[in-house]
C-alpha cells in the first residue's frame, strides 16, 4: 500500500456514506520464515519502525507498540518477514476523541505494479461519531472492492482483535473472532486471487483529511494533535508454502454460528458493498459479485 492509496474511490465511496452516518444510531496470516508456526509476536522481533522518526514507539519489552501523527508527520511499522497464508491476529487501540482526518491502515501487501494486498482500514470521525472500517482487496495490482462497515462498540476505549484468515479459498476479515467479510476464490470466473506473492505487515496512521472524514468535508483538527493508535498482542499461526495448504488451513471454514454473525454484521452494520453499487458500475456489476 502506498502511504496516501486510492484516495479517489475512497472520497467517491465517503460521499455516498454521509448519509449513513447521520442515520446510524447505535449499531454501534501470517506466518513466520518456517513452515506451520503458532506463535505470539513481539514487536521487537518481528517488526521495523519505517517512518515518522520518534513518532512510532515499541514498549513494554516489546509487547506494546504505538503510533502517532502530529502535524508535521504520521508514522508506520511493517513485519520483517514476508508472509504467505494463514491466520494473523492483531490488537488496536484506535485514535481517541476527534480523530476526523486520520486513517489507520492495518494490512498486507505485496511489492511492484501488479501487487497483492489485503485492507483493513480504519477511517476517524469527529468526537460521539463512529469509525469507519474499510476492507479491499487487490489482486495482481488491481483493487476496487471495497467494503465498509460500522462497529458494534468504541474502538478507542478498549482493545479489539482485527484478524485476516487467508488460504487458497478465501480471505475472511474478523473483528474479535466475527466475521465482517468473506472474499471467496473465484479463479473459475476469471477473476485473480492472491496465492502466489508473500506479502508483508505494514501499518501506519496519517493524514487524509482531504477524503478520510465525510468525503473530505471536515478536517483534521491539530490542536488536538497527536494522534495516537497502539497495538499489542499480535499473534501469527500459518504457513509461508502453499504446498502446505492443503494440511492445517483446509479445514478453515466458517462454522453455522460464524456465517450467522457475519450476515448480522453485514445485514446491521454494512455501509458500502462494491457488488450493490450500480451506479459505480454501470455496465455490469464485477464478476465476482455475480
Amino acid at each position: 500500500m502506498l502511504l496516501k492509496p486510492h484516495t479517489h474511490n475512497l472520497k467517491h465511496l465517503l460521499l455516498i456514506n454521509i448519509s449513513n452516518m447521520k442515520s446510524f444510531t447505535g449499531f454501534l496470516v501470517v506466518l513466520s520464515s518456517f513452515v506451520m508456526v503458532a506463535t505470539a509476536g513481539n514487536f521487537y522481533q518481528d517488526f521495523d519502525l519505517t517512518w515518522g522518526d520518534k513518532r512510532a514507539k515499541i514498549f513494554n519489552g516489546g509487547q506494546l507498540l504505538s503510533l502517532s501523527l502530529d502535524r508535521v508527520s504520521g508514522s508506520g511499522f511493517k513485519s520483517k518477514r514476508e508472509y504467505l497464508f494463514g491466520r494473523i491476529d492483531m490488537q488496536l487501540k484506535l485514535v481517541a476523541g476527534n480523530s476526523a482526518g486520520t486513517v489507520t491502515a492495518y494490512y498486507l501487501s505485496s511489492q511492484g505494479p501488479t501487487h497483492d494486498e489485503i485492507d483493513f482500514e480504519f477511517l476517524g470521525n469527529t468526537t460521539g461519531d463512529p469509525y469507519i472500517v474499510h476492507t479491499n482487496v487487490f489482486t495482481q495490482g488491481k483493487g476496487n472492492r471495497e467494503q465498509q462497515f460500522y462497529l458494534w462498540f468504541d474502538p478507542t476505549k478498549n482493545f479489539h482483535t482485527y484478524s485476516i484468515l487467508w488460504d487458497s479459498r478465501q480471505i475472511v476479515f474478523l473483528v474479535d473472532n466475527t466475521p465482517i467479510r468473506v472474499f471467496a476464490n473465484a479463479e473459475r470466473k476469471g477473476v485473480p486471487f492472491p496465492k502466489n506473492q508473500p506479502m508483508r505487515i505494514h501499518s501506519s496512521l496519517w493524514n487524509a483529511d482531504d477524503w478520510a472524514t465525510r468525503g473530505g468535508l471536515v478536517k483534521t483538527d491539530w490542536s488536538k494533535a497527536p494522534f495516537t493508535a497502539y497495538y499489542r498482542n499480535f499473534n501469527v499461526q500459518g504457513s509461508t508454502s502453499s504446498r502446505y495448504m492443503n494440511g492445517a488451513w483446509k479445514s478453515q471454514q466458517l462454522d453455522a454460528y460464524s456465517r450467522r454473525r457475519l450476515r448480522w454484521v453485514q445485514k446491521n452494520f454494512m455501509i458500502y458493498n462494491y457488488c450493490t453499487d450500480l451506479k459505480r458500475f454501470p455496465q455490469g456489476l464485477p464478476v465476482e459479485c455475480r
